[in-house]
């Protein structure tokens, strides 16, 4: 399978074009045991894909972000807090839900005595939007601050300490907003994306100038499309081509099996979002797809335009060496090279910075708030 058409996802999996206009129940996939076909369900009987750690205290919030769109997320507090914490704002990937890689991680910082707030970014999970499975580059940025809105006026919450931890798709939205929001005092990102470059470049920025077009073209036309259905349809966010050069895009982020000749960058992202690893039945990237025409805000919205303005503050990105969006973090890190730093994990992929708390480098991420937090 080429590697373009892999990470598009698409046109080689024989997923269809068809498309429809809602997405599947919540519960429509739970049922079958995880593994290769991809029958996912959570691995937790909550619904979590991860255990709560005994010391640490989980409770449901709900809070307004400027656009007054509700955004949905959990709280987590040592059980043994005393006196004002120093506090995080965690969300991603792009297309997960807060039951998944932003709850492990803000569980395990709270382990380790913060206040820590995962969400679900607007349009998406538990959150509020009409129009379900929308990504916002602009919107989503704004759901940091909205999130620091709601830490800072938490009495446990020194808000002079409030930091933000993102992974893979969200890492742009955070870094983004914490360029444009000095309350955000410092900011890590596990398996850093651009997703504004990532849906208007192509990975590794392959698309020719033809082939934008093309994707503009097929974006534009999807507008009539749904304004004439009055529905929304789904369709790929990162828009793959097929062998003779045309748009080929896809009703699914992952295929419900795993092809025969899958590559690798695929079967870890399947083997996290459509199996018992990592799998929930709100998961865009478990069970359907983003809305069709999400790109478009992608395209007018470049990220990371104003890095700069995040001195003297500072930022940690964390990669792992064979990660296929590697390059990412260290064009950032060549952006900024004395506000960003760089942390190369080895032996670890893209997918194993989600949840493998022994790739994981919570004590460098730690270390990293503590004395940025100070």
């Amino acid at each position: 399978m080429e590697r373009r058409t892999a990470l598009g996802l698409i046109a080689a999996t024989g997923a269809t074009a068809a498309s429809f206009t809602a997405a599947p129940a919540f519960a429509a996939e739970t049922a079958g045991a995880g593994g290769g076909t991809g029958q996912g369900r959570t691995k937790g009987s909550d619904g979590y894909t991860f255990a709560l750690d005994k010391n640490v205290k989980r409770t449901s919030v709900r809070f307004e972000n400027r656009y007054g769109i509700e955004v949905a997320a959990d709280l987590y507090i040592p059980k043994n807090a005393k006196g004002k914490l120093p506090a995080l704002v965690v969300s991603g990937p792009f297309g997960a839900v807060k039951e998944q890689s932003s709850g492990l991680y803000a569980n395990e910082f709270a382990r380790r005595g913060y206040v820590a707030l995962a969400f679900d970014p607007s349009f998406t999970g538990e959150s509020g939007g009409a129009v379900r499975d929308v990504g916002s580059p602009d919107i989503n940025t704004e759901d940091y601050s909205a999130a620091v809105d709601f830490l800072g006026l938490q009495k446990i919450v020194d808000r002079e300490r409030i930091g933000a931890q993102a992974v893979c798709g969200l890492s742009g939205m955070a870094l983004t907003a914490a360029a444009a929001d000095s309350r955000i005092k410092a900011v890590a990102a596990a398996s850093m994306y651009d997703m504004s470059r990532s849906m208007s470049r192509g990975h590794q920025d392959y698309y020719t100038r033809e082939q934008r077009q093309k994707v503009v073209d097929h974006l534009s036309r999807q507008r009539w499309i749904d304004a004439e259905r009055g529905t929304s349809t789904r369709l790929s966010h990162e828009v793959p081509f097929d062998a003779d050069g045309n748009v080929a895009p896809s009703n699914r982020v992952l295929p419900k099996a795993l092809p025969a000749d899958a590559d690798p960058v695929t079967k870890s992202f399947f083997d996290y979002y459509r199996t018992e690893r990592g799998y929930h039945p709100r998961s865009i990237n478990s069970t359907t797809a983003w809305t069709g025409t999400t790109p478009m805000s992608f395209f007018a919205f470049r990220q990371m335009t104003n890095i700069d303005l995040l001195a003297p503050r500072k930022a940690l990105l964390v990669a792992g060496a064979d990660a296929h969006s590697r390059y990412y973090s260290e064009d950032v890190r060549a952006m900024a090279p004395d506000t960003v730093d760089l942390v190369i994990v080895p032996g670890a992929d893209h997918v194993d910075l989600y949840d493998r708390k022994d790739l994981i480098p919570f004590d460098t991420l730690d270390e990293f708030f503590t004395k940025n937090l100070a």
